[in-house]
């Protein structure tokens, strides 16, 4: 059975179709699964992505030509029938459901699936291949509820107002940054956000996603600014530009901060525990309401998963892809040795199908610290 989509040097190509998914070079028509920038570039000929995400798209690449579809809604296009289903990542976040010859194929781009204020939850698609990130595909990764997280925030931008420090939340501008506004208590003080957060946020608001009252900095009293929140991408910290706001306690936000390595990085006085990714679980729950007898596995800890989706019965492999915010990556990597929880090498064997005999080799390629970490972590979960 020959592969619908394939990984080609401009990006995810679907062959029947002669189209991409998510392509990072440029390519005349894409079809894009969300406004990410690694997901979603310049010089496309034409894009095609979900209704909710069209504004994004517009508002981060300027003038496009771009066709939105609401999902489930279906389009046909050289033989392929294609529709957007949601994703749960951010707004407009959609999986890409390919279907031709009798055979369906899901690219889910990023997802998660805990549902939240400013996206369409996910919503499983049945296929015969599942497409996945891996972002965060290692069992040590399980998220508590994101409420207990929104609680975590309030009480300490609270603390600090009551002393009189501003409190500087990092966060990434487009997504993060709209999930953490959606669950403060703006009762607490003003909401102070980055230059580069606000016109994501009327994106938002124009999609009819509620979010609290926010303010430009100038536009706050001086002596308001020490009870305020104030919202800003990573670039922030430690910029002039935070220097206006005296005394402050710092935080960042992000799935990272679960390694105490990532935040000794950071350098910030709190980590928030909050990713727009699934945890583990999320992952092995997500793969297995697909129905998918093979899965691929992309942008992230490729052979872990690849080895365990093996293990449990599956036929897996992995794609190279360009996918992921280098940032992030590194970060992650860091947290990751410090912790003693990564794999030592790719996994040559596990990236390739496993079918028949491959299946038998691919287990046997996994190393005995990586069973280790799957049983020590995660091992509960074989049948999530």
């Amino acid at each position: 059975m020959s592969d619908m989509v394939v990984v080609r040097k401009e990006g995810l190509y679907c062959v029947p179709g002669q189209f991409y998914i998510d392509p990072w070079r440029p390519v005349e028509r894409a079809v894009i699964t969300h406004g990410h920038g690694d997901h979603a570039r310049v010089g496309h000929g034409h894009y095609l992505a979900a209704n909710p995400g069209v504004g994004i798209l517009r508002s981060r690449l300027g003038e496009i030509t771009v066709q939105g579809l609401d999902y489930g809604e279906t389009i046909e296009h050289n033989g392929v029938r294609i529709s957007l289903h949601p994703a749960g990542h951010v707004l407009g976040s959609a999986q890409v459901r390919l279907e031709c010859g009798g055979e369906i194929w899901v690219a889910s781009g990023d997802y998660k699936v805990e549902g939240d204020a400013t996206c369409t939850p996910f919503e499983p698609v049945r296929c015969h291949t599942f497409i996945t990130e891996s972002t965060f595909g290692l069992p040590i990764y399980r998220w508590d509820p994101q409420q207990q997280t929104f609680d975590d925030i309030n009480a300490w931008w609270r603390k600090n107002a009551a002393e009189g420090r501003a409190s500087l939340m990092l966060c990434y501008s487009f997504g993060k940054a709209q999930r953490i506004l959606s669950g403060l208590d703006a009762s607490i003080g003003p909401i102070i956000c980055h230059g580069s957060v606000e016109p994501l946020n009327r994106v938002y608001r124009a999609a009819g996603v509620p979010l609290p009252e926010t303010k430009m900095v100038s536009d706050v009293d001086k002596a308001d600014i020490k009870r305020s929140i104030i919202i800003a991408p990573p670039s922030a910290g430690g910029s002039p530009w935070v220097k206006r706001f005296g005394d402050f306690s710092d935080a960042f936000a992000s799935g990272w901060m679960l390694l105490r390595g990532a935040r000794r990085r950071r350098g910030v006085d709190r980590g928030f525990v909050l990713s727009d990714h699934a945890d583990w679980p999320g992952l092995m729950s997500a793969i297995k309401a697909t129905e998918a007898e093979r899965v691929v596995v992309t942008h992230g800890s490729i052979p872990t998963m690849v080895r365990w989706l093996c293990q449990n019965g599956l036929d897996a492999k992995g794609f190279d892809t360009e996918y992921g915010d280098d940032e992030a990556e590194n970060a992650a990597a860091a947290g990751a040795a410090a912790e003693g929880v990564v794999a030592a090498e790719p996994d040559p064997v596990a990236q390739r199908w496993a079918v028949g005999e491959k299946a038998d080799a691919a287990r046997a390629a996994g190393t005995a610290e990586a069973r280790r970490q799957v049983d020590e972590a995660g091992g509960e979960d074989a049948d999530a």
